[in-house]
């Protein structure tokens, strides 16, 4: 552990120095998160199209766990987003602070981490600032966000098994990379039919439409900073973030992306026989939805793989999940510990929905649902409709390049290995084929021609799937 540390403690002097003299050089070579370059017409460098001293201020601002003047909970940017992890969080990783954190505390009972702080602890609604059970954090390496609830949503009391007088509602999520980013957030695919951000946003669910309102909200909700931060330190961390890449090959995308050259440089690596397989399955059964530059939502293109069905989708990561009772689909059951965080909610429905026994329900009319996490259904009270137009348990497409670096997988960390996430989806195209009414329209999820279930991959194409994966 304490080499792992060194070397990520010389990683980022190492990256330090290189954007300093990226911020300050007339003319500056490649550094390890962009590129810099002088333009004559200009006093200022850019770094993957973002001012360097931005950019080096960004870094500075994101590993900064006391940042001036804005008196937070002493976390940093890098405490979720850590660069270990691929600038994310696993479960691995926080469990080892944690026992670090215990080792610490024999020798010094006033040793703190400030990942470890009560407002994501498990008891936090009961203890407050005295909360210790880090449970969910520690086993799913998942964080606390609170919601207001919509006017139309209220939560039941498990208790009474009536509505509550609950206000917000408590979800737990993972922490997404910041590689990348600069290839996602909105762009001009396929809208959404209802906002915030129907273009795509940043998050899980996309509700926000810029990098600097992603970065308040999580200064203000998990920093708990008192003091507004200025805007020109929420742009430096955009620039630092927009300057971060899984590989050189990402990077050289999204600089063509961004100067709009055609066609768009190839970025994977080499690919071997096994490899151009599973590329092949990839295209088939995924890029419907990981399409475009980044493996996410798509930006408008000349050479970009066929746009999203939805921009938007449910695929079922969230506990309870789908249960066929004569196992044709079998979905991976919830462990305890996210089992704990399901709620029912009652919902007054938005629009007319079909009903059981050929029914149909109207607006207003209350149903019951229970997840948990509802997804967009949070921020915007949509619910109902025919499937799967509405908002319920909806989250927005991610990117996936290196993913083989960033297990676990799915806004809960609910799948611990590709082979695990490639099982789930396994059940999603089976469940989808199991559903379909004779008669009807095949789900775009799990057609290619709008005719045949054709998407699945199949089990003799498993291997290569996977080894795509890994290489990208």
């Amino acid at each position: 552990m304490k080499t792992s540390s060194l070397l990520v403690a010389f990683g980022l002097v190492l990256f330090s120095t290189l954007l300093t003299k990226a911020s300050t050089a007339e003319v500056t070579p490649q550094t390890s998160i962009g590129r810099a370059s002088a333009d004559s017409n200009s006093r200022a460098d850019h770094c993957d199209g973002e001012p360097c001293d931005a950019a080096a201020r960004g870094f500075r601002a994101f590993f900064d766990r006391q940042l001036d003047g804005l008196k937070g909970n002493g976390r940093a940017c890098a405490d979720c987003h850590m660069p270990s992890d691929s600038f994310q969080l696993s479960p691995a990783s926080v469990e080892a602070r944690f026992q670090l954190l215990q080792w610490r505390r024999q020798r010094n009972p006033d040793a703190n981490d400030p990942l470890f702080r009560p407002i994501d602890a498990d008891d936090f609604r009961t203890s407050g600032d005295n909360a210790s059970d880090f449970s969910t954090l520690r086993q799913s390496g998942l964080i606390r966000i609170t919601f207001p609830l919509p006017p139309n949503i209220r939560l039941i009391d498990p208790a009474t098994n009536q509505p509550s007088w609950e206000t917000e509602v408590d979800v737990w999520r993972s922490v997404p990379t910041v590689n990348d980013v600069a290839l996602t957030g909105p762009d001009s695919g396929i809208l959404w039919p209802r906002g915030p951000n129907e273009a795509g946003g940043y998050q899980l669910d996309g509700r926000f439409s810029t990098l600097q309102e992603q970065a308040l909200a999580a200064l203000t909700n998990h920093a708990q900073i008192v003091h507004a931060p200025s805007q020109r330190l929420l742009d430096d961390l955009s620039s630092f973030q927009r300057a971060l890449f899984t590989n050189e090959r990402v990077r050289a995308l999204s600089d063509a992306v961004r100067q709009g050259t055609v066609p768009l440089p190839d970025p994977d690596r080499k690919l071997n026989v096994l490899e151009r397989q599973g590329k092949a399955v990839f295209e088939r059964a995924c890029a419907q939805c990981h399409g475009g530059p980044g493996q996410s939502t798509p930006q408008a293109t000349l050479n970009d793989p066929p746009a999203p069905v939805i921009r938007f989708h449910n695929i079922f990561s969230q506990c309870p999940r789908p249960v066929d009772p004569t196992a044709r689909y079998v979905f991976a059951a919830c462990s305890p510990q996210l089992a704990r965080h399901v709620r029912t909610y009652a919902i007054a429905l938005s629009i007319a929905t079909p009903g059981p026994g050929g029914t149909t329900l109207q607006p207003g009319d209350i149903v019951r649902r229970t997840s948990s996490d509802p997804g967009r259904a949070l921020l915007t009270g949509f619910v109902g409709g025919p499937a799967p137009r509405d908002d319920w348990e909806k989250f927005d497409v991610p990117g996936l390049r290196g993913i083989s670096r960033t297990a676990p997988y799915f806004i809960n960390n609910s799948a611990a290995t590709l082979e695990e996430m490639l099982d789930h989806y396994d059940a999603l195209f089976r469940r989808a084929e199991v559903n379909f009414v004779p008669g009807g329209v095949v789900p775009p999820i799990a057609t290619t021609d709008g005719v045949h279930f054709d998407r699945r991959p199949l089990p003799e194409e498993r291997a290569a799937l996977l080894a795509y994966l890994k290489k990208l």
